[in-house]
């Protein structure tokens, strides 16, 4: 079947339409600060406008709004307890590697004593 001639056919996927996150009664301020901590990602980074769901001028002044409060010293630039997660296969190999080397330069420490 040629492509300009196919049914338009319709997605079977039901739609749920999301709420935004801002309300028309919030109000997006420096000192509103429960607000402000939802659009921050765990490492302390203002999190994206496709990822908050916000209008442009909705982002701004969250942007504005969160860079006022790190300079008043009511938000942290960075998270104190954010660590970098070792669970990727690259390091476990990069660590078991390691603790092989060094069973080694162990049993060739031994050797050398005993002889």
């Amino acid at each position: 079947m040629d492509k300009s001639k196919r049914p338009f056919l319709k997605s079977k996927r039901s739609f749920r339409r999301r709420l935004p996150p801002i309300q028309s009664g919030d109000r997006i301020d420096y000192r509103n600060m429960s607000l402000i901590s939802r659009f921050i990602s765990e490492q302390g980074k203002i999190l994206s406008r496709r990822v908050n769901r916000l209008t442009l001028k909705q982002q701004r002044l969250i942007t504005l709004a969160i860079k006022q409060a790190r300079i008043l010293s009511l938000l942290p630039f960075q998270r104190k307890g954010f660590q970098i997660s070792e669970s990727t296969a690259r390091t476990n190999a990069l660590k078991a590697r390691n603790q092989n080397k060094d069973q080694k330069k162990e049993k060739f420490k031994i050797n050398k004593k005993n002889k």
